[in-house]
């Protein structure tokens, strides 16, 4: 799970931004101060369940005094109609947290919803579901910790954590195999190093400069299944491009040991989460 001092300021900055200048004029002109409500944010579809710790957060932020029952924990599978946390809290400030609450809440549970389907379709293979940097600018972390729920693995979280040559870098560098040959000469040895290749000569000249991962970037099944064979195990294969869910089946029974899926953050529908609010 995320701590809560990385999921905090997201969930803030979120906050100020439908606050705007004045508040939540609505809930001010319309309910007296102090009054009191319940709500429960129940699920109107099935899913996976991703951000439940930010509904805790937006309302604490605003009612640090509400009482907050989760009644799932993220990575919990749930059936359309599940209750997944009810709150007891001020009127005023709870509906100033809910969109927030709803829209982060949605977000995630959409991701992890659709990552657990494109696992379980490449179940009994021994490919692994992983994610890319194609995230909502400023929700990366929780768009990459919804991908963990729902059974996916993080790709990079960055440009820093690990070498990714693409073929641009293939193009300035003047070959796979001297990108791969420049990359480890200038770092230690915790960095792992990855190099993208658009056909089986690159990725020959790929195996001989042995870098720790190869994406096979947009290679036909055809074309998988003589990298796999090619390459023997000796070092992690990474298929992208061209996947969703009609394909991935496919892709993952040719051998490869990962298959990268923008799709998972870039194009998951928001989950239907509700609210039903009574007065407290």
């Amino acid at each position: 799970m995320l701590p809560d001092i990385l999921i905090e300021p997201v969930v803030r900055a979120a906050l100020a931004e439908d606050l705007g200048r004045a508040g939540d004029v609505t809930s001010r002109a319309c309910i007296p101060e102090g009054a009191r409500m319940r709500a429960v944010f129940a699920a109107r579809k099935a899913g996976v369940l991703a951000g439940i710790d930010c509904v805790r957060l937006a309302v604490l932020a605003m009612d640090p005094k509400a009482s907050i029952d989760l009644k799932l924990r993220d990575g919990d599978a749930f059936a359309a109609g599940a209750v997944l946390a009810e709150v007891e809290a001020d009127a005023r400030a709870f509906l100033a947290a809910e969109r927030t609450a709803l829209n982060l809440l949605g977000r995630l549970c959409g991701i992890a919803t659709l990552t657990r389907a494109y696992v379980e379709a490449v179940a009994g293979t021994k490919a692994r579901i992983a994610d890319t940097r194609k995230t909502t600018p400023g929700l990366r972390a929780l768009e990459k910790h919804a991908v963990l729920c729902g059974g996916g693995v993080n790709h990079r979280f960055g440009l820093d954590d690990a070498i990714l040559i693409k073929d641009n870098h293939v193009a300035v560098c003047g070959g796979v195999g001297e990108a791969v040959r420049r990359a480890r000469a200038a770092v230690g040895h915790l960095m792992k190093v990855e190099v993208e290749v658009d056909g089986l000569d690159q990725l020959d000249e790929a195996l001989a400069a042995a870098p720790d991962v190869i994406m096979l970037d947009n290679f036909t099944l055809p074309m998988l299944r003589e990298a796999v064979a090619r390459t023997a195990g000796r070092i992690t294969l990474e298929a992208s491009g061209g996947v969703n869910l009609e394909t991935v089946r496919g892709i993952a029974e040719t051998g490869v040991d990962v298959i990268s899926v923008g799709a998972l953050t870039h194009s998951a529908p928001a989950l239907d989460v509700g609210l039903d609010a009574t007065p407290g």
